[in-house]
């Protein structure tokens, strides 16, 4: 197992969630839930995940008035997962206001705090013409990413094609977590700057997240140690 491999659980809910661990015994690795799963379970597919093991990551993507994020935070942080996230699009006091929130809790679990900057699912067109940014992707990208560490996140979402230069801009240790990976074999779905485990490792990814390649292959135990073997080996197809 490693740790810097989050299983995205894009299922829609724990029955079939649980099935698919017991199934493909991966009890035990890191995992990402989402919106999908987290709305429909709530509270108790964390608690489920704990039990057995699994580091998490909850994303959920905070983007709302400060106040209102803080409020979330404090209830967020009961749960003592490994990693939060918020969007770097709410500004730099909403970041300051769900760090508040997390600290708030007073556990002795640290929960980090990443913030999204800009979604795996657009590129350069869409930036431009959708958000209407001023800048190209990259730059916006480290804007976003310089934003958030001022801010007291512990670290952001990007895609891999950016983590180097975010590493670049920021202060050590800023983490970057990268989603939009996939194996060689497998298609891209609706993600656009996307990339091997080998090519984020040597793209200064701190942290991967890889979804699809995994939960949607015939053997996904192998394929979830085929993403590790890649990570750590940092192979090349």
């Amino acid at each position: 197992m490693s740790n810097s491999i989050y299983l995205a659980l894009d299922f829609p809910d724990w029955q079939t969630t649980g099935a698919f661990i017991d199934n493909h015994e991966l009890h035990g690795i890191p995992v990402k839930v989402g919106m999908e799963l987290f709305y429909k379970e709530g509270v108790s597919v964390i608690e489920k995940l704990k039990e057995n093991g699994h580091p998490i990551f909850l994303d959920l993507k905070l983007h709302d008035i400060p106040t209102t994020v803080n409020r979330a935070m404090q209830n967020l942080a009961k749960l003592e997962v490994d990693i939060v996230n918020v969007h770097a699009l709410g500004g730099s006091e909403m970041i300051k206001q769900a760090k508040e929130g997390l600290l708030a809790h007073g556990g002795h679990h640290e929960t980090k705090l990443i913030a999204v900057t800009i979604l795996t699912s657009m590129d350069e067109q869409i930036m431009s013409e959708e958000l209407t940014l001023p800048h190209n992707l990259r730059e916006n990208v480290s804007h976003f990413a310089t934003l958030a560490e001022r801010s007291g996140a512990d670290g952001v979402v990007c895609s891999v094609h950016e983590a180097s230069a975010i590493k670049s801009a920021c202060k050590s240790p800023f983490l970057t977590v990268t989603p939009g990976i996939r194996l060689h074999e497998t298609n891209h779905n609706d993600q656009k700057r996307i990339a091997t485990p080998a090519f984020a490792r040597r793209n200064n990814a701190d942290m991967i997240v890889i979804g699809r390649s995994v939960t949607r292959a015939n053997d996904s135990l192998k394929a979830y140690e085929q993403a590790v073997k890649e990570w750590e080996n940092g192979l090349k197809h």
